[in-house]
């Protein structure tokens, strides 16, 4: 390696602004820019030439325009008009900020994808805690977000001349970036001390100003750690190998709950998007221990009241594991500073708590820490529920503690410029706040069919002309033919019907499920009166080999001469790849095995623009495919192999019969009435629904409020709750092997008639303890054929009277249901308040 030169000294110059434009850089540095036009097009009327080479980043664009650029600027009083407008509108937003008092929630989350400027983010993930944290800011939530900030981020994509994915991983320059350093009390960095073997490793804290609340990301790159080793922590999203992710994880969870700390935060309550940053339940209880003097269950029965975990993965390979040697390495150290046990530690990630080969799991950490849990969709809080039912083995699966608060998207972030002048004109002046409400949207239907179409009509001319830049460049970087460069050139038709396919390159989302039957593929494409053309993004793990093969399958087939000009591979997608796609596609593409998609939100940033979905029932399209507009593939079964020969004929038959004709049908105007109107059918049902500020209300109402509130009942008396429910629950457990159901009853000889009351009983010996430490409940239902209670009611039976050491349980009970109806008793320890929050270890037996 040749002589390389470092600096003695380091100095940030920035640049020097003219008065009249004195906050430029404030506005540049707090990301309101991105879904506010007006910024936005403020910053892009300065110098658009570096706008774009800046990647519309405008931090970077104010440190390379010229200082000639700028004073002419300052001396051009229609530019200056527009920059006071843009102070105007950033003040106005800025002074409904939070107040940081009361209800605070802390949000971990391993990514955030907030702008393209900003690449520390892999797919649906960060662009979810991105749209989460923007919504946040809309409802000004006391909200305040922490994530890693990383090196390198994630991978750029390109295609060697064979279609074989390469990742390059450019460095970030945080300097350039919309983000500042946090300063300590003596004006020096801000550093956390995190806790490693062998010594603490020392973590910088970054600010990413998100509208009205704050993102605080955490960079181990910095000269005071000694070693490459602990610099390289926060190198690259999902890099490495288990070690890599287990000190990443440490660095989310345990040092940005210390970051919080150390700037004063006292959040009420904390909420884990996904398992990454589950160490936190380890610090928190801690911090209780040393703090107030609370053992380790009451700390945990403290920490559990206000941790809310939200769970994306619909299958257990997507759980991180780490097995005992690794947390051993990691964790021994760290328990014997807090007071308690490794193996106290490890029970907390394990199904079996006394297995010691089970490995240890971020997500099972995350539940059995947390009273609160999601999924993020109604089908997937059914498939979380029967995937976790394990750890709950004596309850049925519809009563596993998992409920769902379905995504949404960040409607200002994802909406199309044209759309939004079109509601400028025909919806009410507040459409922007009140897109939450269905009767803001009934105002579409006064929109005219053709100003619709041609605001969709001018989105997609702009996507293929983006798309033909995008080929056009990595063909150039491949050094691909000139006779291949000719045919990028004139690739694609703004008249014909386009579907769009962009997401990560998993397996399970079978994205050439359309290639199964290739020759009708090719007449669907190159039909001369109806033809159709596909473009499709994404990328696969550096490590999934099988994701790599199908996107070389799908590039190897845009080249064949056949359908060259009908089927694209856009590479290197990313945020804007994504918002130019669901701005100007006519049909997104939704193909993934049902079930195994926890709730995917392309499809809702498709819908809001316009665009009709063609999606499995699966995810958050299993709640709407009815009012969507759109079209669904097969039916509510569960995936099996056999259906994807089944899927891929009912795709390709749905296009054939129905959905091209529709498209190509005759047309008054040059406008296809009919397609417009799903087009405003989809606009008026998805977007209310999918708003992230409905989400965010959600989990306000659900599981923030709750938490809030449960942590104050927990933590009142000095933690007398949590130190009384300690001693009460070892009582419990002393006692509960000996607690059983000595007589119950009620079900008549003869039939009852719906509606009269059916007494209920239920005599229990509880050995000493109290009817108020227990649950007696009949869970009534009909009987299925094999026996089976199904579509189950809980039904609570007081205690009456005692008999000895026993007591005689009873309710009336009026049957709603008519037919084949069947009860069973159950007795459980009265372990919790909310059914929601009943623990994993929570007493139960059935009669």
């Amino acid at each position: 390696m040749s002589f390389q030169i470092r600096p003695q000294r380091e100095f940030l110059v920035q640049p020097a602004l003219p008065a009249p434009l004195s906050r430029l850089a404030e506005l540049a540095h707090n990301l309101l820019w991105v879904w506010d036009r007006e910024i936005r097009s403020m910053f892009r009327r300065l110098d658009p030439v570096e706008w774009r080479a800046s990647s519309h980043n405008p931090v970077r664009m104010l440190g390379q325009v010229s200082q000639a650029t700028l004073e002419k600027a300052a001396a051009d009083a229609r530019f200056v008009t527009m920059y006071r407008r843009a102070c105007e509108k950033f003040d106005a937003y800025m002074a409904s900020a939070p107040a940081m008092t009361g209800k605070v929630i802390a949000y971990f989350s391993m990514e955030y994808g907030l702008a393209e400027a900003l690449p520390v983010y892999s797919g649906g993930l960060g662009v979810l805690s991105g749209d989460h944290m923007k919504g946040a800011s809309d409802l000004a939530m006391p909200l305040v977000g922490v994530g890693l900030l990383y090196q390198k981020g994630y991978f750029r994509q390109s295609l060697n001349p064979d279609g074989w994915q390469i990742e390059k991983s450019p460095d970030n320059d945080f300097y350039t970036l919309p983000l500042s350093e946090v300063k300590a009390s003596d004006g020096r960095d801000l550093l956390i001390d995190v806790p490693m073997p062998g010594g603490d490793v020392l973590a910088k804290v970054w600010l990413i100003q998100v509208g009205r609340v704050k993102l605080y990301m955490l960079d181990t790159n910095i000269p005071q750690n000694s070693t490459a080793e602990m610099r390289d922590i926060t190198e690259q999203l999902y890099g490495g190998d288990s070690t890599t992710r287990i000190r990443q994880e440490i660095v989310l969870g345990i040092g940005g709950l210390r970051a919080l700390r150390a700037m004063g935060y006292e959040p009420t309550v904390y909420h884990m998007n996904e398992g990454h940053s589950a160490f936190l339940a380890l610090e928190r209880i801690r911090v209780l221990m040393a703090s107030y003097g609370l053992s380790f269950e009451e700390a945990l029965e403290t920490c559990r009241s206000n941790n809310v975990f939200t769970t994306h993965t619909p299958v257990p390979a997507g759980i991180d594991l780490f097995d005992a040697g690794l947390m051993h390495h990691y964790f021994n150290e760290y328990c014997s500073r807090t007071g308690f046990s490794i193996e106290q530690l490890l029970s907390l990630g394990r199904r079996n708590p006394h297995d010691q080969g089970e490995p240890f799991s971020m997500a099972i950490l995350a539940i059995k820490a947390s009273c609160w849990r999601n999924g993020v969709s109604r089908l997937h809080g059914e498939v979380s529920r029967q995937m976790w039912s394990d750890l709950w083995p004596s309850l049925p699966a519809a009563e596993v503690p998992i409920t769902y608060v379905t995504n949404g998207v960040h409607i200002r972030s994802w909406l199309n410029g044209d759309l939004v002048q079109v509601y400028d004109n025909y919806l009410q002046p507040d459409w922007r706040d009140k897109a939450t409400d269905p009767d803001t949207w009934k105002h579409v239907d006064d929109v005219p069919d053709h100003e619709l179409w041609e605001a969709h009509k001018k989105r997609k001319r702009q996507l293929i002309s983006f798309v033909r830049g995008r080929v056009l460049q990595g063909a150039q970087q491949r050094k691909a033919s000139s006779l291949e460069i000719r045919r990028l050139n004139e690739a694609l038709d703004p008249d014909v019907f386009t579907i769009g396919f962009a997401r990560r390159f998993a397996t399970y989302k079978r994205a050439t499920l359309m290639l199964r039957d290739l020759g009708r593929l090719k007449r669907l494409l190159t039909n001369n009166r109806m033809p159709v053309q596909i473009l499709i993004a994404g990328k696969a793990h550096p490590r999934d080999v099988p994701g790599k093969t199908l996107i070389r399958e799908i590039f190897q087939l845009s080249r064949d001469p056949e359908i060259a000009n009908r089927l694209i591979f856009i590479e290197d997608y990313s945020i804007a790849v994504a918002r130019e796609l669901v701005h100007g596609v006519d049909v997104w593409l939704n193909n993934p095995r049902r079930g195994e998609e926890a709730c995917g939100t392309s499809g809702m940033k498709a819908g809001i623009n316009g665009v009709l979905n063609l999606s499995i029932l699966d995810g958050w399209f299993d709640e709407s495919d009815d009012v969507s507009g759109g079209w669904a593939i097969g039916d509510r079964e569960h995936y099996s192999d056999d259906q994807d020969d089944m899927h891929n004929s009912s795709l390709l038959s749905m296009l054939e019969n129905e959905i091209v004709p529709l498209y190509y049908s005759a047309r008054e105007d040059d406008v296809p009435h009919e397609w417009v109107r799903r087009m405003k059918q989809s606009i008026k049902a998805l977007t209310p629904q999918y708003d992230a500020r409905r989400m965010l209300d959600d989990y306000d109402r659900l599981l923030y409020t709750p938490a809030h509130e449960l942590r104050a009942e927990t933590r009142g008396g000095n933690f007398a709750r949590s130190r009384q429910h300690a001693a009460w629950d070892r009582n419990i457990r002393a006692a509960w092997h000996n607690v059983r159901f000595l007589d119950f009853g009620g079900a008549p000889a003869g039939a009852v008639l719906s509606g009269h009351a059916l007494p209920l009983h239920a005599l229990v010996e509880l050995h000493g303890l109290e009817p108020v430490d227990v649950r007696v409940e009949a869970v009534i239902g009909r009987v299925d054929a094999g026996g089976i209670l199904k579509d189950t009611e809980i039904v609570g039976l007081q205690a009456a009277e005692q008999h000895g050491s026993a007591w005689l349980f009873r309710c009336d009970y009026s049957p709603q249901q008519t037919g084949r109806l069947g009860c069973a008793f159950r007795v459980s320890s009265n372990h919790f308040d909310h059914p929601l929050t009943r623990p994993t270890d929570a007493l139960l037996k059935w009669g």
